[in-house]
């Protein structure tokens, strides 16, 4: 398939399942796991129109959800307008290499254009090295370094 065989909607309410399994499967990738509270929370505020600064879009590859990405809308010190966090993306291995990682953060940065929000970034892990590919060629590498609370 390629990527003109890629769907990408927004998340809706029906896609519960099919959006739990493929971000069970992100969060085991970074050997993660989140609480069931974490789950329904997360999904609850990404499809609820209440909720406008959170928000995500599911890819189908002939009508298989294969995908998702997770997006969120933040004040920003440097700016006037928000910025968008590109928080979570996930393709399914068996639907890498088919465009849809790329038409997920193609249709975040269309999202983030529709509010007047350019700005769009996201964190991956250095030896993440199929992911950086394309990010690589859909986004520019900056030379920050990422330090959390312990």
């Amino acid at each position: 398939m390629s990527q003109t065989d890629v769907t990408v909607r927004p998340l809706a309410p029906q896609d519960e399942d099919s959006w739990r399994a493929l971000w069970a499967a992100y969060l085991d990738f970074y050997e993660s796991s989140v609480a069931e509270e974490v789950y329904a929370a997360t999904f609850a505020r990404l499809t609820d129109p209440e909720v406008p600064d959170m928000a995500g879009f599911i890819a189908e590859l002939g009508g298989k959800p294969v995908g998702i990405v997770n997006y969120l809308f933040h004040d920003h010190c440097w700016r006037l307008e928000k910025v968008c966090y590109l928080q979570d993306l996930y393709a399914a291995p068996e639907a890498r290499g088919t465009g849809v990682g790329r038409a997920l953060i193609e249709a975040v940065y269309a999202a983030a254009d529709a509010r007047g929000t350019p700005a769009v970034y996201w964190t991956t892990q250095h030896f993440n090295d199929t992911a950086r590919k394309l990010y690589d060629r859909i986004g520019v590498l900056t030379p920050f370094i990422k330090y959390q609370r312990p």
